[in-house]
């Protein structure tokens, strides 16, 4: 009979424990366990653009300051529909069958898309001026569905000051819009409902794709003070070509989205759509954690948290001079 010293038996022992840590069967059972606790979290937005992209990383920047990091508890698939509805709505049917615990569609194409697709998933809409107008939600309650979300819904009176401040004899405003887009054809009519009593013309031009857009621009030349443009997705996705035509032009380019500012607008006054994504990705982590999106209001911004950026190169550029005051109220001058 053999007999083991106290000192193999223990090494035999620590061996066998080793063993059993690695083996398969426990590495298995370790990655099941990591895979049921694995969030999965899928994002859509209808193109990509500075304004979109913003909203995008808010939102993932919110859910790691919230304990939710990429490929260690969460799953994060985004896909973009580069500007196509029909895309759109192809990758909103490929993340429904996916089954992800929500949904968050950026802008209001793609969240519409999402929302044919799906009541059962929960869907967190980013970056839509009007949900309700979109038929996202029925009201700004609580939706008692599978949806809710963020607007980025601006209040254009501050928007027609910012205009008057720029131009002082306004007479006629132009606009560039996309007539497919809700959120583009809900602030027309609203803009122009107030520009209307304060004897101020609207003159609406349609751009059906990126490659209009100059030309509604220079269409407008001899027929606007000035062009203001909302957070269209095609007119935003074709900002330098609309600025270089502004400049030939001479049309002030004044914005509701602050990131236009440094790609051609004179000012902005508007939301910080980082911050948009970061207040989306904290509904998109209450709705993890057990809440249920039709139980949460949809939200929008208020009007303290607008942000005004100027541009003196750009006035030049287009034909307009800053005042001392305006450029006074700026928070970033570029």
């Amino acid at each position: 009979m053999t007999y083991l010293s106290k000192s193999t038996a223990f090494l035999s022992i620590t061996a066998a424990i080793l063993l059993a840590a690695c083996s398969p069967a426990k590495q298995d059972t370790d990655t099941a366990k990591a895979s049921a606790n694995m969030k999965k979290v899928a994002i859509t937005a209808i193109v990509e653009h500075p304004a979109l992209d913003s909203v995008r990383q808010g939102v993932i920047d919110e859910l790691a300051l919230q304990g939710y990091q990429q490929g260690k508890n969460v799953q994060i698939d985004f896909q973009s529909a580069q500007g196509n509805t029909a895309t759109a709505g192809q990758i909103a049917k490929k993340f429904v069958g996916d089954k992800p615990d929500v949904i968050v569609a950026i802008a209001t194409p793609s969240a519409q898309s999402v929302i044919a697709a799906t009541k059962n998933i929960p869907v967190v809409f980013a970056a839509v001026t009007d949900p309700v107008a979109a038929q996202l939600v029925p009201s700004w309650a609580p939706s008692k569905t599978n949806v809710t979300g963020v607007s980025d819904d601006l209040p254009l009176e501050p928007q027609i000051d910012l205009m008057k401040s720029i131009v002082p004899n306004l007479k006629t405003v132009g606009y560039v819009y996309s007539p497919g887009e809700v959120n583009s054809t809900v602030v027309m009519g609203k803009l122009k409902d107030l520009l209307t009593p304060q004897g101020i013309k609207l003159v609406a031009v349609p751009a059906q794709r990126t490659t209009d857009v100059p030309l509604a621009v220079r269409s407008l030349q001899g027929k606007a003070d000035l062009i203001y443009t909302s957070l269209d997705n095609n007119v935003v996705s074709a900002y330098e070509s609309m600025y270089k035509a502004a400049k030939e032009s001479k049309l002030p380019l004044v914005a509701s989205d602050t990131d236009s500012v440094r790609r051609g607008a004179v000012a902005a006054l508007g939301v910080n759509y980082h911050e948009l994504g970061m207040t989306t990705g904290k509904i998109v982590v209450r709705i993890l954690k057990g809440e249920k999106a039709g139980d949460i209001a949809p939200q929008r911004e208020s009007k303290e948290t607008l942000n005004l950026l100027v541009s003196p190169a750009h006035a030049a550029e287009e034909g307009a001079t800053l005042s001392a005051d305006l450029l006074k109220k700026a928070k970033i001058v570029e």
